[in-house]
Order: C-alpha cells, then sequence, then structure tokens
C-alpha cells in the first residue's frame, strides 16, 4: 500500500472576503491511495488561517508515506487515523482519511455513506455564500442565487460599522423573500454587539448564526446564544470532539468541517456527542474542488444545516460528481467517493 499526491491551483470564480481575510485562489493537492488495483483519493488546501501551505503539506505527506507503507492494509490504516491526527496537520489526515474511505467503500461495492451505516439523501439543498461586500453587491448577488435556485443563502458579516451589516442582510431578505438566511460573522463582534445586531434582525427571520464571537470566549458566546433570536452555531470554538463539552449549554449546533477535525471518523464522534448534548450539527467546508467536498456530502443525513459550497466558488472544477450549480446537492451515484476528475490526474 502506498500513497502519491500531486498538487493544482484552484481559482475562485470571485474574491471572497470574510472579517479576517480575503482570497482569490487556493493551492490543493490530491492525495491517492493504493493498494494492489484499488485506489482511494482525498484532497487537501492550503490555509492560511491554519498555517498550511504546500510545503508543509507535503513535508506531513512524505512522512506519511513511510507510516502508509508499514500498514499491511486500509483497514489498518483506518484503525490508525486517531494516532495520526495526533501528530499530523488535521487537514493533512483528513485527506488521507477520505482516500481511504474511497478505497474501502469502492472495494466493498458501495458508497461511504453506505460503508459508513449512514441514512442516505438524494438531494438536498445547500447554502452558497455571499461574501463580505457592499449592501448593493449583496444583493445582486442574492439575486443571481435566488435565480439560479438556492434556496439557502448564507451572508458574511463582521464589517467595521455593524449598521452595515444590518443593511445587507436586509438587502438580501429583500430580493430573496423566502430563502433561508444563515449569517457568518466568522467571530468579528463582541457579545453586545452581537446581541444587538441579531436582535435587530430578528424580524427577517434568520436561520442560525454562525460563531459570532471570537474563538475561545467561550462566556462571550453563551451570552450570545442565550440573548439571541436564532440558534448559535459554534464553528471555531468546535473544531474537535474534546472542544465540545467546554461549549455553553445555550449553543443550538456545531459546525462540522472535516479538513479542521481530522476527517469522517472524526466527524462521525462529533455528530455522537452533539446529538448526545442536544446539538443540531451543520457541515461546513473550505473553497475546495469536489474532490474536497465529497466526504461530507455522505454525511448528509446528518445534518440540519448544509454549506457545502466550496466547489461552487471555484471558476473551474476540476472533478464532478456532486452537482449544485441549482442549489441542490446530489448525494453521488455509485461507489466510494463518486466524484470523478474532469482534468489529468495521476
Amino acid at each position: 500500500m502506498r500513497i502519491t499526491w500531486q498538487t493544482t491551483r484552484l481559482e475562485l470564480a470571485r474574491p471572497l472576503r470574510i472579517s479576517r481575510a480575503s482570497m482569490s485562489a487556493r493551492d490543493a493537492v490530491w492525495v491517492r491511495l493504493i493498494d494492489g488495483e484499488d485506489e482511494g483519493w482525498g484532497e487537501v488546501v492550503t490555509s492560511p488561517r491554519l498555517g498550511l501551505d504546500t510545503t508543509r503539506i507535503t513535508t506531513a505527506l512524505t512522512a506519511l508515506a513511510i507510516l502508509v507503507e508499514a500498514c499491511g492494509a486500509p483497514e489498518q490504516l483506518r484503525a490508525s487515523l486517531p494516532d495520526l491526527r495526533a501528530a499530523f496537520p488535521l487537514p493533512v489526515v483528513s485527506a488521507v482519511d477520505s482516500a481511504v474511505h474511497d478505497l474501502l467503500a469502492r472495494r466493498a461495492g458501495v458508497s461511504v455513506a453506505t460503508y459508513l451505516g449512514l441514512p442516505h439523501r438524494d438531494r438536498v439543498p445547500t447554502a452558497c455564500t455571499i461574501g463580505l461586500t457592499s449592501v448593493a453587491e449583496a444583493g445582486d448577488r442574492a439575486a443571481e442565487l435566488t435565480a439560479a435556485g438556492f434556496s439557502v443563502v448564507k451572508i458574511k458579516l463582521g464589517a467595521p460599522d455593524p449598521a452595515d451589516d444590518i443593511a445587507r442582510v436586509r438587502a438580501v431578505r429583500v430580493v430573496a423573500p423566502s430563502a433561508t438566511l444563515l449569517l457568518d460573522p466568522n467571530g468579528a463582534w463582541d457579545a453586545a454587539t452581537a446581541v444587538t445586531v441579531l436582535r435587530t434582525l430578528a424580524e427577517l427571520d434568520i436561520a442560525a448564526v454562525e460563531q459570532p464571537v471570537p474563538a475561545g470566549r467561550l462566556p462571550w458566546l453563551a451570552e450570545v446564544a442565550a440573548g439571541a433570536p436564532m440558534p448559535v452555531i459554534a464553528d471555531e470554538d468546535a473544531g474537535a470532539v474534546a472542544d465540545l463539552d467546554r461549549l455553553p449549554d445555550e449553543i443550538g449546533g456545531i459546525n462540522i468541517k472535516l479538513a479542521e477535525c481530522g476527517g469522517l471518523d472524526a466527524a462521525l464522534a462529533m455528530i455522537g456527542h452533539a446529538r448526545d448534548r442536544g446539538m443540531d450539527v451543520m457541515l461546513g467546508c473550505q473553497a475546495a474542488s469536489s474532490l474536497g467536498i465529497a466526504p461530507a456530502v455522505h454525511l448528509l443525513g446528518a445534518a440540519r444545516w448544509v454549506d457545502l459550497d466550496g466547489h461552487l466558488l471555484l471558476a473551474e472544477d476540476p472533478w464532478t460528481g456532486l452537482g449544485a450549480a441549482d442549489g441542490v446537492l446530489s448525494t453521488p451515484a455509485g461507489s466510494g467517493l463518486g466524484v470523478t476528475t474532469v482534468v489529468a490526474a495521476r
């Protein structure tokens, strides 16, 4: 058993600005796991926030390759993933996790969801994200999305003046009166600002808000969760199972991103823990190709909110199989992850 990898560039269709950064492209590394005639694939993308560039990714993969070759079988590699999560960058381990699940499910002739014993959902609406833009641009983009068929819209917030955030959400609601609206300030507010803004927006029927205050400010998070008129979803404060016990009881849900928790098996543990605490689950993502988004799509049956639009943000997606240009994700047909490449992959 061995792994290989290759690097490619993912250009965004339009620059995406959030409260803490802006980006127009990312590098992606495709990981291929080979065992005899069987193979599986995964993807890891660079992340300035996580301190992850292509050099750090490939250095980790070089070390992981030695451990992979020492494993007798893919099942053994899967069993070793908890130890790998403790020793290597989680997004890199997540790509290996994707590849081993893809290989095992293909070998069994079933989808990853079926291999994991998860409920199947054929077509599920996903959010598409509107970045931190002007009020007019937010309204125009929302009109484009609803015309394309999107029924869920996520709005990035966190402008220097909270009044601009309020105006941006109102502009979106005007052109998307029946859409489900999700808000994401990326931790830009203090507790008082968050409660004030969210109460002001209550009349607009907001479905939920993600991480309104900076990560690590759990008393602030509790204050907002208790005072907001909509569910508050922990994102950066809910990166792994170990984080969940520290969350305030008032939290309505957690956002699970496979790259940040370490992959499918880690996500399943988080889903179980969230259910035990009465919290709902959102599935989130980074800007990535359909290969990078596909593992999370196989968890759709466990989610209340779905925000898997990373492949929709790209100018050109080098993998296919998920759809969602009309706002509805399709669980891929076939075995494994169910996505295929439309460019040369080695």
